[in-house]
């Protein structure tokens, strides 16, 4: 047991292939380390075809061995003890990177991501586990970031651009307003000049006229209508083994 434990303490070539099952560390392309207490990423750096890992939940402080993962694309480093995020600089292919719950103390620690180009989405702070950094305690924290890395899509987990963005923001400026002082000893101020948020039209489903995205709607109800058939029939296979596995349970009744 206390072999196993040190194993764990530190990412070795005996860990990541007994993880994973593959032989030779530059064939892992996924990779899963979830609390496992690492505090070393040891030969981690080997696999340098990765592209999606999770370390979360370690006592990571050291980053240096990711220096050599150009192909990494998810990285989860969220509930660890990591304070200098230099040795990301190089992860070029880097496109999302959870880092909640760390000790990110000031938004200097981020300019090294700032050459990150596939950089999209970045979450330093997780509302649904309680992660966060000291640094989101800033005021201008958001604002300081949203400027830094101007091709973000995603930050803590809020949608910044595209689809979906302006209907967030306008949850979001109806929150502020409430927040602000709009109802009065429980009661809501009734305003008889107020304006709608947004126009008639807003919340209409625009269909494109472009073949290519009526072909894409298609086929996707012709996946979903296949899952649902699957699912019909898993469970319609599990209840039939059920029913037979309650068939043997029942004590057998001999005729005298």
């Amino acid at each position: 047991m206390q072999d196993f434990h040190a194993d764990c303490e530190k990412i070795t070539a005996v860990l990541l292939k007994s993880r994973t099952g593959e032989f030779d560390l530059e064939s892992i392309l996924f990779l899963k380390l979830r609390g496992l207490g690492i505090h070393d990423l040891g030969c981690i750096g080997e696999c340098i075809n990765l592209e999606r890992l999770d370390l979360s939940g370690n006592n990571i402080s050291n980053l240096a061995p990711l220096a050599s993962l150009r192909l990494l694309s998810v990285l989860n480093l969220s509930a660890n003890r990591i304070s200098n995020l230099d040795p990301l600089r190089s992860c070029d292919s880097l496109q999302n990177l959870n880092i909640a719950g760390n000790v990110i103390s000031s938004t200097e620690n981020l300019h090294c991501l700032a050459s990150l180009r596939k950089l999209e989405n970045i979450r330093l702070k997780d509302n649904t586990y309680n992660y966060t950094n000291p640094v989101c305690r800033n005021a201008l924290y958001r604002t300081v970031v949203l400027e830094m890395f101007p091709n973000i899509k995603v930050l803590d987990g809020e949608r910044i651009v595209g689809r979906g963005s302006d209907l967030y923001q306008l949850c979001k400026d109806i929150d502020d307003t409430i927040k602000a002082g709009l109802y009065k000893n429980g009661q809501l101020i009734e305003h008889p000049d107020c304006k709608p948020w947004v126009e008639d039209s807003y919340w209409e489903i625009k269909r494109s006229n472009n073949a290519i995205i009526e072909e894409a709607y298609k086929q996707f109800n012709d996946v979903l209508h296949e899952c649902r058939l699957l699912n019909n029939r898993a469970t319609h296979v599990i209840s039939q083994t059920e029913r037979s596995m309650s068939l043997k349970k029942q004590p057998k009744q001999f005729a005298i």
